[in-house]
């Protein structure tokens, strides 16, 4: 039975005053503001690694060995391999490519610093080359280029890309510097000779990747592979390496930053600014060629270009002072923090490559908080980036004895 209503002439002893709502409320939003004040300058704690390890001649770091592993199984299963290709290839031919190459520096650090990884290793770089120079000879150069790349005519003739021949010089320098390959040597001879002559042919001793485009990225590669070269054979490239660097402060510097711009016509015209996605690269390949010089770029690049923030690390694209157009290479860009995960991903390269710990614990605080690690029959991969990012990271985790090796000139 439903209780009576009451009449207009009940009673009622009278209620308490009620507290305002918002005196709770305000309790509630303290209480949150003093938690965030306790917590967040400890999350990165969760993601925190010990950063020194990563530059310890003979050790491998866990992470390292994870990334690699994922790709020693994709490399021995040519359906994950051919999806995994062509999920790159769909946004960008450039990066299959890339992916090739530094998996295969990476693979030839991992195989100096571990012994007992050294036959897969070198079983998976010589599948890698002899895939590659098989597409290269097929399919020419351009089947891993942009589209663009058809647009207007090489200035230089015949056409050639030194992002394709830079690239695989260094792969077959690499392959060589860990064991001798007799079926190597002649390749990288070749592909040396072709890449000298086409420098010389430049006022500014660079060849193009694109028509008229020349970049810093894939010029300062097919340094490094001179270098290696010379190692290897006995040939001199020394007074070519030295006047690209003399050229380079004079020609190719962003006045406002000291910082190396990141593309140019054959003539020497700059065409783009200072880039994270390139410079870190570049600084790292520049270590084999004035050791000064490249530590000079990267404490500008770590200066304009490295943000941290409680425990966090990432890097921006562009300096403040230059803006230039995203595109594939640029990626996204997250506003506000202007966080570009292209130039992070190189940043732990380049942090790892210069022995910088201090920017290279919040960068890998980063990689594992937001780039959505997945652990996979005993790989590992990035969900928020793809293979080539994944690539990156092996050769960033293990970078160090090839260089080493080039230095002291050690050959195997």
């Amino acid at each position: 039975m439903s209780p009576p209503l009451p009449t207009p002439h009940d009673t009622a002893s009278p209620a308490p005053p009620a507290r305002p709502a918002r005196s709770g409320a305000v309790r509630v939003l303290l209480a949150l503001l003093a938690a965030a004040v306790i917590w967040l300058p400890s999350i990165h704690l969760f993601y925190a690694e010990d950063a020194a390890s990563y530059g310890q001649p003979g050790s491998v770091p866990p992470k390292a060995r994870r990334l690699a592993a994922r790709f020693l199984r994709l490399w021995a299963d040519p359906v994950l391999r051919a999806r995994e290709i062509g999920r790159m290839r769909a946004s960008n031919a450039e990066w299959d490519f890339m992916g090739r190459s530094f998996l295969v520096w990476g693979l030839a650090n991992l195989a100096l610093r571990d012994p007992a990884a050294k036959p897969e290793a070198l079983a998976v770089m010589d599948r890698i080359l002899d895939e590659t120079l098989r597409l290269e000879s097929e399919r020419g150069p351009t089947h891993f280029l942009m589209d663009y790349v058809r647009d207007r005519p090489f200035v230089l003739q015949p056409p050639r890309s030194q992002f394709v021949d830079g690239e695989i010089a260094l792969m077959l320098a690499a392959r060589r510097l860990v064991e001798e390959s007799p079926a190597c040597k002649p390749l990288l001879e070749a592909r040396v000779r072709l890449i000298a002559g086409r420098m010389a042919q430049s006022p500014v001793l660079s060849a193009e990747s694109y028509p008229d485009e020349c970049w810093t990225f894939c010029n300062t590669i097919a340094l490094a592979a001179l270098r290696a070269a010379d190692v290897l054979d006995g040939s001199d490239h020394s007074d070519l390496l030295r006047r690209w660097v003399e050229t380079a402060k004079a020609r190719l510097i962003h006045p406002a930053t000291g910082l190396l711009v990141s593309s140019y016509t054959l003539a020497g015209r700059p065409l783009d600014g200072p880039e994270g996605s390139s410079l870190w690269m570049s600084a790292h390949c520049l270590q084999l060629i004035d050791a000064d010089f490249a530590a000079d770029q990267y404490s500008r690049a770590r200066r304009e270009l490295g943000r941290s923030l409680l425990g966090f690390g990432w890097a921006r694209e562009w300096p403040l002072s230059w803006v230039g157009a995203r595109d594939i290479d640029s990626g996204p860009v997250i506003p506000v923090l202007d966080i570009s995960p292209g130039s992070s991903g190189l940043a732990i390269l380049g942090a790892a490559a210069f022995r910088d710990a201090a920017f290279l614990r919040p960068l890998l605080a980063s990689l594992d908080f937001a780039a959505v690690p997945v652990e996979e029959e005993g790989g590992l991969r990035y969900a928020a980036g793809n293979a080539v990012g994944d690539a990156v990271l092996v050769y960033a985790t293990v970078v160090g004895p090839l260089w080493e090796r080039i230095r002291e000139g050690r050959r195997p």
